[in-house]
Formats: structure tokens, C-alpha cells, sequence
């Protein structure tokens, strides 16, 4: 049984709970995390968003250790039969499949508030901006926003970068912090118009940690 990475560089991979069979998530695996799964019977997938590899429960230690691993008549699908340490979905429910569509009713029952302290705020402001997107720009400051366009939301940027400057000059501690978190918000909304996850970002910065400002300013330039 061999999977043709040749075909795809990327492979759906269904967990599934081996205990009550109901269906937690889908995603993605390539190749490394396609044997890193195998190897540490630990579900790995690949972060279209993130650009990277990520153990399942890496931040929140809900976990998947793998029982079974199935691969479809097509070679190009895998089904995770796993045992599910806490819950399977980000947003504190027990699976990722909540929403009933044809009954139009959210099934989701988890105590949110409590779940959400595992993730890092800005993968948890990322996500709601996304969903934001997709709500009635009449009632949602940011799908009105990006509804505007670039020139909106850019404006937006260089505005609270100003703010942000003029408070530094201030010297006020409460000000400073106030407008950068103001220009990090922004920021975030340019970055979810453009489906960049901010862990990019600091794969970025931890790319150029060590580096002195002159040789990553130089490298730019080769």
C-alpha cells in the first residue's frame, strides 16, 4: 500500500473517535507528517494556513493517539481511527462538525470561554476575523471593512501606525499599548484579506533570530 506523493503533494486525512466512530475532523497531511503520524502514532497534518507541519494538540495538548491508520481504494485519502484526549475542534466542541446545515441549528454545546485561554490570541483573533468575513457588513465592523476594499482597511493601518508613533513620542505606557494594540488589529485584518495566518509571521521572525539587522538587510538584497 503506497500513496503516490507524485499525484498530490497533499492527502485528506479523516480522524475518526475509534470508541463512538463519530467523525472529529478532516485535514491535511503531506508526506512528513504522513510518517511522522506513523512513526509516533500521533496525528501530525499540514497547515495549509500555518505553512507548516503541526502535532494535533501541539498548543492545547488535546491530542491524537492513532489506533488505526486506513487508506482508501483510491490511495489518496487516509481515516484516523484515534483516541481524542479532550476535544477535536479549536472551538471547544468535541468534533468539528457542528453546524446542520439542512435544519439550519449550530449543535455545538462547549463552554467556549474556557477552551479558547489554550490557543495564543492572535491564532484565536485570526480565526474570528475569517469567520468575520463571511457575516453582514451592517453588523460587523471588519466585513465592512473588507468589504470597502484594500484602501479601507490599509488607511486604517497607517492610521493607527501614526497613533501608534505619536504615543510612543508621548511617552505614555497606556497609550503605546492601547494604539499597538489597535495597529496589530488592523494589521491582522489586512492579513486575513490576504489568508496569511500570523504564524507565518513568526516562522519568519524565528527564521531571522540570531541574524543581525544588517545581514538579514543584506541577504534582501542578493
Amino acid at each position: 500500500m503506497k500513496i503516490n506523493w507524485e499525484k498530490s503533494s497533499l492527502i485528506p486525512a479523516i480522524a475518526q473517535d475509534i470508541r463512538t466512530n463519530e467523525v472529529l475532523m478532516l485535514g491535511f497531511m503531506n508526506k512528513e507528517a504522513y510518517e511522522l503520524s506513523q512513526k509516533t502514532k500521533i496525528a501530525h497534518y499540514f497547515s495549509r494556513s500555518k505553512g507548516r507541519i503541526w502535532k494535533k494538540g501541539e498548543i492545547s495538548g488535546h491530542t491524537q493517539t492513532i489506533k488505526e491508520m486506513l487508506l482508501d481504494c483510491d490511495q489518496d485519502t487516509i481515516l484516523l481511527k484515534v483516541e481524542q484526549n479532550g476535544v477535536a475542534c479549536h472551538t471547544g466542541n468535541k468534533t468539528c462538525f457542528f453546524d446542520d446545515i439542512l435544519n439550519c441549528r449550530n449543535l455545538g454545546l462547549a463552554n467556549k470561554d474556557n477552551f479558547t485561554s489554550h490557543y495564543g490570541i492572535l491564532d484565536r483573533l485570526y480565526h474570528t476575523l475569517q469567520n468575520r468575513k463571511q457575516e453582514n457588513s451592517e453588523n460587523s465592523y471588519v466585513a465592512n471593512l473588507l468589504k470597502k476594499g484594500e484602501n479601507a482597511y490599509l488607511k486604517k493601518v497607517s492610521e493607527e501606525a501614526a497613533e501608534f508613533c505619536l504615543a510612543v513620542k508621548d511617552n505614555s505606557e497606556q497609550e503605546i499599548i492601547y494604539e499597538a494594540a489597535d495597529l496589530v488589529f488592523h494589521m491582522l485584518v489586512a492579513l486575513v484579506d490576504k489568508n496569511i495566518h500570523p504564524d507565518k509571521i513568526e516562522q519568519e521572525l524565528a527564521r531571522r533570530f540570531g541574524i543581525s539587522g544588517i545581514e538579514e538587510k543584506n541577504s534582501r538584497k542578493k
